[in-house]
């Protein structure tokens, strides 16, 4: 069995943690805090914002008061959700450093999220693509809906693969493969990755698994074992999907990492600093910290045991 020996975290909790945050419009300073806090704790790719429409997403339309507003730490890639021409066009203004575009595996999950087919969403990408390879900006691809739909149910591996393939022949460079309701398994995560991997390299994929059922850790550690060594996460396990009863959200950054630590996978992230943005951001937002990782190194019984795991030793 053989792991990859060091591992990119994208954190996700400023965009997917925060955009369906139930409630009043979060304040633009807590987002820019969160953003610099996971920065400091040695995240390097970190998603900041997303440039849609205020009527749609009311907690992402402050999106250029958030990148105005951030410290940024040299070496750390902030990137964004632009899901059209006008989006890319705002956040490049924005001075953003990488976007973002999205599809799904389901056509009825791409119809009922945003009104199209997925070969229209396609189409909708391509003035994006045209004007990031002008100006320089990489962009990255979101698949939704790998490992189920909660329309659909069951995808088929090979329309994940399709759906990877036409977003790689676009320009993305680097596909996101989502389980955007977290019903995924292990063994469905592995056929879903070896069909996906016929079209694009493993080495151009990462894994955003949703933790709904409990699933998130195992389906991550399957795919680590075929080569994958991109994960996207939230810290204090932040977000969810409006689509989906009861879900939980994002498999949260402190538990992805302390599973790395252990199993010597270098990430140069800081699980200390890591569990401390967890509980602040937690104590912001009035709400549960989703992390166990976090619950579990934050109570005060628990604070001698920091260091060692933080070090990765098990």
């Amino acid at each position: 069995m053989t792991f990859p020996r060091t591992l990119r975290l994208v954190e996700m909790s400023p965009r997917d943690g925060l955009q369906n945050t139930p409630g009043p419009v979060i304040a633009t300073g807590i987002k820019t805090e969160l953003i610099d806090r996971l920065a400091a704790s040695g995240l390097r790719h970190i998603e900041a914002a997303s440039f849609v429409s205020p009527r749609w997403v009311p907690q992402m339309g402050d999106a250029a008061e958030v990148m105005a507003g951030i410290n940024r730490r040299p070496g750390v890639r902030y990137s964004v959700l632009t899901p059209n021409l006008r989006g890319f066009e705002n956040a490049l203004a924005a001075g953003v450093d990488e976007v973002a575009v999205f599809a799904a595996a389901s056509e009825t999950f791409s119809q009922k999220n945003i009104n199209c087919s997925i070969a229209e969403s396609l189409e909708r990408f391509r003035p994006v693509m045209t004007a990031a390879r002008a100006a320089g900006i990489p962009v990255r691809g979101y698949v939704s809906t790998v490992l189920g739909c909660p329309y659909e149910g069951d995808i088929a591996p090979e329309q994940v693969a399709a759906v990877a393939r036409d977003l790689t022949g676009l320009g993305c460079y680097e596909i996101s493969l989502g389980d955007t309701i977290g019903v995924g398994t292990p063994a469905k995560a592995k056929r879903m990755l070896a069909a996906v991997t016929r079209e694009v390299p493993v080495e151009r994929l990462a894994a955003h698994f949703h933790d709904t059922y409990g699933q998130a850790l195992a389906n991550l550690y399957a795919v680590l074992e075929d080569g994958v060594a991109v994960i996207d996460s939230s810290v204090a396990g932040l977000g969810g999907c409006p689509y989906a009863k009861g879900a939980s959200g994002n498999v949260a950054t402190e538990d992805v990492l302390y599973m790395l630590n252990g199993l010597g996978i270098a990430t140069g992230v800081d699980l200390n600093k890591l569990v401390e943005t967890g509980v602040w951001i937690t104590e912001q937002l009035n709400r549960p910290n989703g992390s166990k990782v976090g619950q579990a190194l934050a109570g005060p019984t628990r604070n001698p045991e920091r260091t060692e795991a933080s070090n990765g030793q098990n």
